[in-house]
């Protein structure tokens, strides 16, 4: 096992520690991206490594992009925290006591989702999705207030009990493969279960796989079970609204993925597809109608959020290989736009001191370079060319046109609806007079425009490596 990987998680878990017991905010801002910084060299040195396996850790073709994409994320979103984090202690939302607590837990939610996606133990997984569920409660609840507090509750309680169901689902999965592996380690052990999978009872891998997707769908915010994420979206700290729109639905839908590997292993199980496609297409069909009807601006990114998660989720439950590309696609550029979107909308909300739509009116004007990244953003997310969702959406709609025509009416109409709608915002935010005299901009855009920029390059051209790693990917998802 090479010493990068070991290398990703202790950096975060170690800073987490050390961050705990830094007074200065402000000092500890700075160490905290340098920390993201850290973890990012480790997870890039990962593509130079041969896959290897422990009994609790995997680096494999399918783990290492997602190491490296949350790395990003996590460092770009850390160089924003420390501007967005001063504005807050300016205004006396924020004291530096909750600030200790706030870079702490950033670095220990960052552990929680790598440790998750190089977990190659089903317990170990569990461990670190519920981990992260724990760390963003309480970042959720950050600024004690009633609205707040009661959005860190919700998502406690929803992602509680899809925690549970997903405890369930791994327990039946032990189960199944006790009797042919025995009792122990390896009965847990992704590599050794999917080396296996032919000979486990297919009746429990079924039943596993329907509580193991309703409770990781939870996190990934799949409709029915989506109640908790606009409200953790629009109550918690902007930066925390960006990880988990752009890494924790990633790493959730990750866990569901690696168990549908195990049934497409077993040719006598049942196909995970038609659940997927129907939880991803409740979600996408729901999601664009509610777009219409959001007049807090963190909340409508959040439903955003939703549909394009069931999007993802309808490209998995499709399957084959433009349909996999296009999901594995897609997840990275929705994870990119998304937070770049985040990014945008928290500097917006500082200068104009309100979440509210209607109060948020003419950046081109008032912020030139804020108001166009923030008009790029949702133009990407709109899947517009050329930027890189334009070409996920293309090819999970060209895939499903000649595989399911009807999936294919209903995922056009449904990215249609969503698309109307950031059509509308987009005008009413970035277009017109300023509501009010907007305050100056403090902090950096360099992480929007990063991201933006990447994602419009992805929309253009993608390097031959990373071509590569996505058709080698979406072969093993079947």
């Amino acid at each position: 096992m090479t010493p990068f990987l070991p290398a990703v998680l202790l950096i975060p878990l170690l800073s987490a520690v050390a961050l705990a017991l830094v007074p200065d905010w402000r000092l500890a801002a700075k160490l905290n991206a340098g920390a993201s910084a850290l973890t990012l060299l480790a997870a890039l040195a990962l593509f130079g490594a041969p896959p290897a396996a422990t009994a609790h850790l995997v680096l494999d073709a399918f783990n290492v992009a997602l190491i490296a994409l949350t790395a990003f994320v996590g460092l770009t979103t850390a160089v924003f925290s420390a501007g967005y984090i001063g504005h807050e202690v300016r205004r006396g939302l924020l004291t530096p006591q909750k600030l200790r607590f706030y870079h702490a837990m950033f670095q220990a939610f960052l552990f929680t989702m790598l440790l998750a996606l190089s977990a190659n133990n089903l317990g170990v997984l569990w461990v670190a999705v519920e981990a992260a569920t724990l760390t963003t409660v309480l970042m959720v609840s950050l600024y004690r207030t009633a609205a707040s507090i009661e959005a860190a509750w919700k998502y406690f309680i929803l992602c509680g009990v899809g925690i549970a169901l997903a405890l369930f689902g791994t327990i039946l999965i032990y189960m199944a493969a006790q009797p042919v592996m025995g009792p122990g380690l390896p009965a847990m052990t992704w590599t050794a279960l999917q080396e296996t999978a032919t000979r486990i009872d297919p009746n429990l891998l079924n039943l596993a796989f329907v509580f193991l997707l309703i409770g990781y769908g939870t996190k990934v915010g799949l409709a029915p079970l989506h109640a908790w994420l606009p409200d953790a979206h629009a109550e918690g700290p902007t930066p925390i609204s960006a990880v988990l729109s752009g890494l924790l639905l990633n790493v959730a839908l990750y866990a569901v993925l690696r168990f549908k590997m195990l049934l497409a292993a077993n040719g006598a199980a049942m196909a995970p597809g038609p659940l997927m496609v129907t939880m991803g297409l409740a979600s996408l069909l729901l999601a664009g109608p509610m777009l219409y009807r959001r007049r807090d601006v963190k909340r409508f990114f959040a439903y955003s959020s939703i549909e394009h998660m069931g999007i993802v989720t309808i490209a998995f439950g499709l399957g084959g290989p433009m349909a996999n590309f296009a999901g594995l696609l897609h997840m990275a550029m929705h994870s990119l736009t998304k937070s770049a979107i985040f990014f945008a909308v928290g500097h917006a909300v500082q200068v104009t001191g309100t979440q509210s739509l209607a109060g948020i009116r003419g950046l081109t004007v008032s912020h030139p370079a804020l108001g166009w990244g923030l008009l790029a953003g949702v133009v990407a997310i709109a899947g517009l060319p050329p930027f890189g969702v334009f070409m996920s959406e293309f090819l999970l709609v060209t895939s499903s046109v000649t595989e399911q025509p009807a999936l294919a009416a209903a995922l056009v109409v449904g990215i249609l609806v969503a698309f109307g709608a950031l059509v509308l915002r987009v005008q009413q935010l970035c277009f017109g007079a300023p509501v009010a005299e907007p305050a100056p901009l403090h902090g950096t855009l360099v992480p929007l425009y990063a991201h933006l920029a990447l994602v419009l390059t992805a929309g253009l051209w993608i390097p031959a490596p990373l071509v590569g790693w996505f058709r080698s990917v979406a072969a093993l998802l079947g």
